[in-house]
């Protein structure tokens, strides 16, 4: 069931996946809340480390 649970990114409302991906209160785009596992071993460490600095150089701008 966790796999279906998404939220909102607009209304930061939780709801179930459905196939148009969207909130049924607000219309927006749901996305999947949990991170990816975390592996010391992880062959894409770098891009992971360029999108987490875009993101935050976009959020505290």
């Amino acid at each position: 069931m966790t796999k279906y649970l998404q939220k909102c990114k607009v209304c930061n409302k939780y709801g179930l996946a459905n196939p148009d991906s969207k909130c049924r209160h607000c219309g927006a785009q749901l996305v999947n809340p949990r991170p990816p596992k975390f592996s010391l071993i992880d062959k894409y460490w770098k891009y992971r480390l360029e999108y987490f600095k875009e993101e935050f150089d976009e959020k505290f701008k």
